[in-house]
């Protein structure tokens, strides 16, 4: 089975093998928020997904 590839694109695995990825509804209506909401919204948070679906999906043999 052919990796995913656009799925593949919007994660990150760090070296410990965790993966991450950006929080949703954060690309546009900021002009309300303050700064400090603008800027938390950058960081990556952990995303959870189980090895069967990241072997399926990632091509990862292991993901924690």
């Amino acid at each position: 089975m052919k990796t995913n590839k656009s799925f593949t694109k919007r994660l990150k695995v760090t070296p410990t093998g965790k993966i991450l990825a950006r929080k949703g509804n954060k690309n546009h209506f900021k002009a309300k928020k303050t700064r400090a909401q603008q800027l938390n919204a950058k960081n990556l948070v952990e995303f959870k997904i189980s090895p069967k679906q990241a072997s399926r999906f990632m091509g990862l043999k292991s993901a924690k």
